[in-house]
């Protein structure tokens, strides 16, 4: 016997028996089986409520609804625009249905007849609706995350790979945002190389004070013994000459030390911080692309089974399904944005730092090298004879007849 299938909840565990209806039951009406059927929430809370809201200046109040008769028992939300009515007050959000418009029932009506409805009113517009409490987890499914996985491998594809390939979304995915781990990267290696060349710098001239004290005390010890008075003086003034040269030496260091802690703050905080956003906002803006080709990919299977005249179970009973999903894509839209101001503002600063700490740490590097030189200089002016040589000039010139040094001799001792 040929007919069709008609369902009755029945049963102690509450499932649904299905018998076979005549092809022409005169009792059997299309409409009146829709209106019967009954709401799969899948597990999902909803609470009625009212709100009226205020047109803006182009007669748009922010939403763009689906469902509807004749194929879904429930008008939906499918998408808040931002910058509208709807957006800035918060109350309906993407899978609410729409119960009621300024006090008018619209169950059974098709979406296209709400819109005018919506249109057609001067002033502002009360909503009837129930709002949906969907957890944002009950739609991440194993689907939606092989979606992110697939977008991660298409990542960095060109656009004409994943044309070919058909991929024509995941382009979306070449971001100059993304692309800014690279320039990160570079900016790493960079200032590591000023830091450690910085640092060798340091560590080197640190040397160089030790020695120039060493030769300090070196030199003053022997101006202490030495018997003769001008050499001593000479042995003394020179040893504080390099006690001096360690002494600025040292400052030197002191003051080059900041910088140096400057630049490792900006490369091990500043840096890592930005690049972890960066990931944050490119996982969010994969999980934001899922959503969307996942409800693309609903809307499709709607639309095939609409053209062949089959009935979907998931639109059937209140397309809650398709709904959940609405709003998991509104929700990682709102991350995704969130994200990507943040990225930009911290992208931003971490230029503006960038080229000022590079500007400033080379001027001071190059000015605190340049004026210790010129410390350095202005000491040794005044002591330019080695003490040594001067003693023995005047030892030698005392102690040694004159004929037995001829002119040429004399010469090359000096």
């Amino acid at each position: 016997m040929s007919g069709g299938l008609a369902g009755e909840p029945s049963g102690a565990f509450g499932f649904t028996q299905y018998h076979l209806l005549p092809e022409h039951d005169p009792d059997f009406d299309d409409d009146i089986w829709l209106d019967n059927m009954i709401e799969d929430r899948r597990g999902m809370k909803v609470t009625n409520g009212t709100v009226t809201l205020e047109k803006d200046s182009r007669n748009m109040i922010g939403i763009s609804i689906g469902g509807g008769a004749p194929h879904c028992p429930c008008i939906y939300i499918v998408q808040v625009f931002d910058n509208t009515p709807v957006a800035f007050d918060g109350t309906l959000e993407s899978g609410d249905e729409i119960v009621g418009i300024n006090g008018h029932n619209v169950k059974g009506k098709s979406k296209i007849e709400v819109a005018q409805m919506i249109k057609d009113t001067l002033g502002p517009v009360s909503f009837n609706y129930n709002k949906l409490h969907a957890d944002p987890k009950q739609g991440k499914s194993l689907d939606i995350i092989l979606k992110k996985v697939k977008h991660r491998i298409c990542e960095k594809m060109s656009s004409d790979t994943a044309d070919a390939l058909g991929l024509s979304r995941a382009i979306l995915c070449n971001d100059s945002l993304i692309r800014k781990l690279e320039e990160l990267e570079l900016m790493e290696l960079m200032y590591k190389g000023i830091i450690e060349r910085t640092r060798d710098l340091l560590k080197a001239h640190l040397e160089v004070c030790h020695v120039y004290k060493a030769f300090g005390d070196l030199f003053t010890e022997i101006g202490v013994k030495d018997i003769n008075p001008e050499s001593s003086k000479a042995f003394i003034q020179f040893g504080e000459v390099h006690r001096s040269l360690e002494k600025q030496g040292i400052t030197m260091i002191r003051q080059m030390k900041p910088l140096v802690e400057d630049l490792n703050t900006f490369l091990n905080k500043a840096v890592p911080d930005t690049r972890l956003t960066i990931k944050k906002y490119g996982d969010v803006k994969m999980e934001y692309l899922s959503y969307c080709l996942k409800v693309k990919e609903m809307d499709d299977e709607e639309y095939d089974c609409q053209n062949i005249n089959i009935p979907l179970y998931r639109v059937e009973t209140g397309n809650y399904e398709y709904r959940l999903i609405l709003r998991c894509r509104q929700e990682a839209r709102k991350r995704f944005a969130a994200l990507r101001s943040d990225v930009l503002i911290k992208l931003e600063l971490l230029d503006s730092r960038h080229v000022q700490d590079i500007v400033s740490a080379l001027q001071r590097l190059n000015s605190t090298m340049s004026n210790l030189h010129l410390e350095y200089h202005r000491l040794f002016e005044s002591h330019r004879s080695f003490p040594v040589e001067i003693a023995l000039t005047t030892n030698w010139s005392m102690t040694l007849p004159e004929d037995n040094l001829d002119s040429h001799e004399e010469s090359d001792f000096r």
